[in-house]
């Protein structure tokens, strides 16, 4: 019986580590993972549905499989197949099956059912947070994502994870731990835990989180999320952990103290503020203003000292008038962020903004977006130039290939990499200079080893380093890294 699947991934980062669940899910039941789609007798396109041009990528992705690869198998898994499962079943005679983003441990009897020549389209409730085994990770070598929550229950008006993910549930910590603790035995360094809203960790579960009968961490009481920190700091071994999506609305400040007495803690802090017009945030359902965001950004500061804050702005949502749009350029010019990415806003059906009035026109809104990002690429190249002459740690991501030419005629290698300051895939990167003669310096810069830099100069949103020591080797045997 034929079964040798290829998964095609898309989305962001809760969605590669479904697409991580579902490799396991199926290597444990005999499949077999290739990463040539022309060997596969299963495509599995594990889709995204937050945004428009989102979902087009994936329809996309489907059409272009089916005409380069008409034998195999098309499977739709992930947030575009939970959300519109009915319909895709009914117009796209290309799938083969559709399998949502709800239990993921059933994957593989679904896809049995697939082979036994039946087609099928099934959705799951949004129960629990999904965890198994990761045989492959989509990661360069050396990092790993860790899911803490699952769903929203924050309800943007803008925003259609409730509708897609459900509301918030958090993952018990006891599992949480032995899955750090098995990636740092398999030779992991940088753990970025992840969820829709990480602020929220230890709320809205019917099993709490740490087994002590709450299932709310509020008030003067100390947060999940703290709690969650101080067991992962009690951890042995040398390792770096980030942060990735904290509401703004409750920042859980319990956190500082802990990342301060460890530095095992990436000072690195994610928080989508949107917009910086009070009225927007209202609107946004939001409970915040501009001048608490921004008080909240400079206690962060004062705490910690040097950190690192990325935001998201989304322009020309329903009823932003040209003052408020005004106001959120000043708001970023106050909190200056280290990264932002700003993105005109998407109507999605079924959210509260999809009926608003005063829509804003996408001219006007890509407009305001181009102006949000210059800005922001004076304060990056000043805040990246900050770091000139100073010595940082880096994860090395891979090696540049280089001409032939160009390798006769210099010894120096170059090679790809992040420091504590760049999360995955969405800030810029560490360009390492070595010799390539040198051996020792050869066997220290490669993937997964984190090497000690000094940096000499920025371009754009990337710097340039030149090699000191190696710091971490990367030594692991019971994990494949894949960056698809």
């Amino acid at each position: 019986m034929t079964n040798k699947f290829y998964i095609d991934q898309h989305g962001c980062a809760k969605n590669q580590t479904d697409g991580e669940l579902i490799v396991g899910f199926l290597i444990n039941e005999g499949f077999q993972q290739t990463f040539e789609a022309s060997e596969a007798d299963f495509i599995i396109v594990n889709s995204c549905g937050f945004i428009e041009s989102a979902k087009k990528e994936s329809i996309d992705a489907i059409y272009n499989i089916n005409v380069s690869y008409p034998e195999a198998k098309i499977i739709l898994t992930g947030c575009l197949a939970q959300r519109y499962a009915e319909m895709l079943g009914e117009s796209m005679p290309e799938l083969s099956g559709i399998f949502g983003n709800g239990d993921l441990s059933k994957i593989s009897e679904f896809m049995k059912n697939i082979q036994a020549g039946k087609r099928l389209v099934e959705t799951y409730p949004q129960e629990g947070v999904c965890a198994g085994n990761r045989p492959v990770l989509f990661n360069y070598k050396g990092s790993a994502f860790v899911k803490i929550t699952e769903g929203c229950s924050n309800h943007c008006s803008f925003c259609a994870i409730p509708l897609i993910r459900g509301e918030v549930r958090s993952r018990p910590a006891e599992s949480i731990i032995a899955e750090i603790k098995e990636l740092i035995a398999a030779g992991v360094y940088e753990i970025n835990l992840i969820g829709q809203d990480l602020a929220a960790y230890g709320t809205g579960v019917t099993d709490n989180a740490f087994g002590d009968g709450r299932t709310e961490y509020h008030g003067n009481k100390e947060s999940g999320l703290c709690r969650l920190l101080k067991m992962i700091s009690a951890l042995e071994g040398d390792f770096l952990i980030r942060m990735l999506y904290i509401h703004p609305d409750h920042f859980n400040t319990d956190i500082l103290a802990v990342m301060k007495a460890d530095n095992r803690f990436a000072k690195y802090f994610d928080i989508p503020f949107q917009s910086g017009d009070d009225g927007i945030i209202k609107a946004m359902n939001r409970t915040g203003t501009g001048e608490i965001y921004a008080k909240l950004i400079a206690d962060i500061r004062n705490t910690l000292g040097e950190c690192t804050i990325r935001t998201t702005f989304l322009t020309g949502f329903p009823g932003e008038s040209d003052e408020a749009a005004g106001n959120t350029l000043k708001f970023q010019q106050t909190i200056k962020p280290d990264w932002s990415g700003c993105f005109p806003y998407s109507r999605e059906e079924d959210t509260p903004a999809y009926d608003m009035k005063k829509r804003v026109s996408k001219k006007v809104a890509e407009k305001r977006a181009a102006d949000l990002e210059n800005a922001q690429s004076e304060i990056t190249a000043e805040k990246l130039n900050s770091y000139i002459g100073r010595k940082v740690d880096v994860l090395v991501e891979e090696i540049i290939e280089l001409d032939e030419q160009v390798a006769e005629d210099s010894s120096e290698g170059l090679a790809i990499g992040r420091s504590w300051f760049q999360a995955p895939e969405v800030d810029g990167a560490v360009v390492i200079r070595y010799e390539r003669d040198l051996e020792q310096e050869a066997k220290a810069v490669q993937p997964g080893n984190v090497v000690t830099v000094e940096i000499i100069a920025s371009a754009g949103v990337d710097l340039d380093a030149r090699f000191i020591s190696l710091k971490k080797e990367f030594k692991s045997s019971k994990l494949e890294f894949r960056n698809i």
